[in-house]
């Protein structure tokens, strides 16, 4: 383990420990931010607690809520991905953890308290959950395919293709496909925070990520195609 991915697994540690104990309290603060999204005193807690801690190191640092250096060494932090689902007690939320150097995101870290799950990878160093390694699936046919998208006219137009669709959303849906659980994840056109993390994580498991014309953020085992 490089002593990035040991600092980043201690980030998690520190994130870990604001956010379980503030998931279904019930003085949790949840306000609207600009965007109409929420945002919970949590999710600021942790943002500020982890930058605190990179600044210490001397690296840059990046938040979904507070921003911050958008080149050179940075942590790019999602406080609280699945922000929605913390608020209303459903327990798939994770903090989601990247480095980046230059352009290259060279690791990523999702930790997922409630579920007792957390992943990682670094680059050349193959990718984990809770320390066991995970790779994506073989399958190579979208007929045999499980896919997962966050919207409902990606599943509409999947339906009749693939052989199993589900809505399942956030980072869930491409943790799963690094595991080999799920073939393909389509996601709306997400913020850098929210796929840093998967992005090491999905191609050091074997799979691929990309970009469509639209915006949107795919997942997948690298095999199948999601065109009809």
């Amino acid at each position: 383990m490089s002593a990035d991915l040991d600092f980043a697994l201690a980030l998690a540690d520190a994130a870990d420990a604001i956010s379980l104990p503030r998931f279904g309290a019930d003085d949790l603060r949840i306000d609207r931010k600009p965007d109409l999204t929420p945002v919970t005193d949590a999710d600021r807690a942790i943002e500020q607690a982890l930058r605190a801690l990179v600044a210490e190191r001397g690296d840059g640092f990046f938040g979904e809520e507070d921003g911050g250096d958008a080149d050179g060494v940075r942590w790019i932090v999602d406080p609280i991905d699945g922000t929605k689902n913390f608020t209303r007690g459903i327990p798939v939320w994770a903090t989601l953890i990247a480095l980046a150097r230059g352009d290259e995101l060279v690791l990523g870290v999702v930790s997922a308290p409630a579920l007792s799950r957390r992943w990682w990878a670094e680059r050349g160093a193959g990718a984990f959950c809770n320390g066991t390694p995970i790779q994506v699936s073989a399958v190579s046919q979208l007929a045999d395919a499980a896919v997962s998208g966050a919207l409902a006219s990606d599943l509409a137009a999947l339906e009749d293709a693939a052989w199993h669709t589900r809505a399942l959303g956030d980072f869930w849906q491409h943790v799963l496909v690094a595991e080999g659980a799920l073939d393909a994840a389509i996601d709306y056109p997400l913020k850098l925070w929210d796929y840093a993390a998967l992005v090491p994580i999905v191609e050091e498991a074997g799979g691929r990520t990309s970009f469509t014309s639209g915006g949107n953020f795919v997942s997948s085992n690298g095999l199948i195609s999601l065109s009809r």
